[in-house]
């Protein structure tokens, strides 16, 4: 295996519902809006990649605070707020690594393996997720693609042809972490084999596509995803 890339909400951190969900409504209050999501229409907004075209979403859906000229700047700021609240809540704790992540990271230092984080979400975040949580081995070692470096967001595949093209993979030698039907639609379209560790937005959803589905790294049962396991999905 020359190459494993990580998606980061839901893979790294089961972030969506505890955390990013957290985030924009505190953003919300903090701006004097009214709105604020539950679970149940934070899980129905996921089905929109990346935070600021949920927001687009939900606005459109429901109403502007302020008049069409305005909406880009206002949703860039306060995409801003969201970010810093979110990467309080990481570096207060909140959200710990999801079981077996730091262990195949280093598993796959140790064995030369290429690592890389590819997320739609903002790369503030996602770096703050990598720096903090994953300690300076790691951080050293991994490459994040994330936020607004392409232009069109998962399902659609840029992200990940991104990461093939500026670290010089050959796609039939890695492997993509997912925990979303749409995460995976991207991993696959982008030619890249694909195990799935369902979180807890998206244990319902279709992961026929993929080449393995886990409940963690590592499982209730002890049972490991090892680097061998990984490259074995590759034959």
């Amino acid at each position: 295996m020359q190459a494993l890339i990580f998606d980061c909400d839901g893979v790294l951190v089961d972030t969506e519902r505890d955390g990013h969900r957290v985030a924009f409504n505190k953003a919300f209050a903090a701006k004097g809006l009214s709105d604020n999501w539950s679970v149940d229409r934070y899980h129905d907004l996921l089905l929109t990649a990346g935070g600021k075209e949920r927001m687009k979403r939900h606005f459109d859906e429901t109403a502007w605070p302020v008049p069409n000229e305005a909406r880009e700047d206002f949703i860039k700021d306060l995409h801003r707020l969201k970010t810093d609240i979110f990467m309080e809540l990481i570096e207060e704790g909140q959200l710990p690594l999801r079981p077996g992540i730091s262990r195949i990271m280093n598993e796959a230092i140790d064995a030369g393996v290429t690592l890389a984080v590819c997320s739609t979400s903002n790369e503030r975040a996602v770096q703050s997720i990598v720096d903090r949580l994953l300690g300076d081995r790691v951080s050293a070692n991994i490459t994040v693609f994330a936020g607004d470096m392409v232009k069109a967001k998962k399902p659609d595949p840029a992200i990940y042809l991104l990461a093939l093209s500026q670290l010089s993979l050959d796609r039939d030698k890695c492997v993509v972490v997912e925990d979303s039907n749409i995460g995976l639609t991207s991993a696959r379209a982008a030619g890249i084999r694909c195990l799935v560790t369902k979180s807890s937005y998206t244990e319902n959803e279709d992961f026929s596509a993929a080449q393995a589905i886990v409940p963690n790294m590592d499982d209730d049962n002890g049972q490991a995803v090892s680097i061998n396991t990984l490259s074995a999905l590759l034959n």
